[in-house]
């Protein structure tokens, strides 16, 4: 039940999306719908105790990194995110996340965000927070 309504609330903002994207027909609709079923039904694979264990090991290295940051050991902080970024990436649940969330990719109008630099090689932890 619990992933259930976690996958509900992951759609909720694709949903008002759609409902406010323009160029969307009825059948475009019924499309993503299905999709949206197909998704929520993978979600079920995703082990919701180790998503809580990653939630909360994100949140204590966010704080770590911040301290960092604050203490002006920036190279030091840019590394930890750097390896968390990575060991996340690597992550069994993570990868099925990201497995669900691509079958919505197709079906959703692409979006682009203004001011969102791409390109990560010259940002700094220190400057994103």
């Amino acid at each position: 039940m619990k992933k259930v309504l976690f996958c509900q609330f992951l759609l909720i903002p694709v949903v008002s999306l759609a409902q406010n994207y323009q160029g969307m027909n009825e059948a475009d609709m019924q499309k993503m719908m299905q999709q949206m079923e197909k998704m929520q039904s993978c979600m079920e694979d995703v082990d919701t105790d180790r998503l809580k264990a990653l939630e909360q090991k994100s949140r204590q290295m966010e704080t770590e990194i911040k301290s960092l940051c604050a203490d002006g050991k920036r190279d030091e902080a840019q590394k930890k995110a750097l390896s968390f970024g990575k060991e996340i990436s690597n992550d069994r649940t993570m990868k099925t996340i990201q497995k669900c969330g691509e079958m919505m990719k197709d079906i959703m109008p692409e979006i682009t965000f203004q001011g969102l630099d791409t390109d990560s090689k010259d940002r700094h932890v220190c400057d994103q927070l």
